[in-house]
Formats: C-alpha cells, structure tokens, sequence
C-alpha cells in the first residue's frame, strides 16, 4: 500500500484543519436506501451508505492497532443498521444487523466520512481489486420479516 492510498486516513482526526468538527443537529436512517443521514446547523446535509460506514468502521477489529494491520471488509453490499445510539456528547454508535457493532463514530469521523467520501470509497474499491474480493456477499441474502 503505497503512501498516497493510505493518505485519507492519515489526517481524518483533523478535518477541519484543526477546528472542531461541527456536531450533527439531524440524524436519521433511511432504511429501504440503507443510508445515514447526518444534518448540520449550517443546512449542509451529507447521506453516507451503511456499506460506507461498515467498510470504514473506525474499530480495532477493522482498522486494527496501527498502520499495515487492517481487515479488508468484504461481502458488505448490503449490509443495514438495527439500531444507533449516542455516546455520551462526542460520538454515535452504529449497530449493524452483521453483529458488527463495536466501533465508535465520533462527530470528527463521521464529518470526515462525509467530507471525504468520494476519495475513501475509490481507496475501498482499489483495495477490493487488489485482493480480488468483492462487495456481494458469499452466501445467500436474507432479509428480517
């Protein structure tokens, strides 16, 4: 993995060049899109998939515990959520109907996610490419009554 692919990550902590990342005033889960919506005082308003926000967990257990040890996520294309709480002031958890629900999303990631979107999905796509891995998962879609 070359420096240039991994260069999306090395600043996501400071999005805003050293201010404060905005706190969403509007959260909301558009389940039939699987997407998550994120509302600012502003009137910006960025929609990020859950796929998006699985494959780019900010968990140990995706990102590992430095450089060079990350899991590559695959067969998340339709991956949704079941629930999603806030913890405490700084930060949501997101808890994916895969069991998956162990990483914490704080306002500064998730405005990373929402400002880097397009550079981090490219990144994700490449690395699938890469590993000759796909989006579709292995088995059989089932879909909770």
């Amino acid at each position: 993995m070359s420096g240039q692919q991994r260069d999306y990550r090395l600043n996501e902590r400071h999005a805003r060049d050293g201010e404060e990342a905005p706190v969403p005033t509007r959260v909301h889960y558009h389940k039939s899109e699987r997407e998550l919506e994120l509302g600012y005082a502003d009137g910006q308003s960025f929609r990020l998939s859950t796929e998006f926000l699985r494959v780019m967990s900010p968990s140990a257990e995706v990102r590992g515990h430095g450089v060079g040890q990350e899991t590559l996520q695959v067969g998340m294309r339709y991956v949704g959520l079941t629930n999603i709480t806030q913890s405490g002031r700084y930060a949501l958890k997101l808890h994916f109907d895969d069991g998956h629900d162990s990483g914490l999303y704080t306002w500064e990631y998730l405005w990373e996610l929402a400002n880097r979107r397009d550079a981090m999905w490219a990144y994700y796509l490449r690395q699938l490419e890469e590993a000759g891995a796909s989006r579709e998962p292995l088995g059989i879609p089932l879909n909770q009554l």
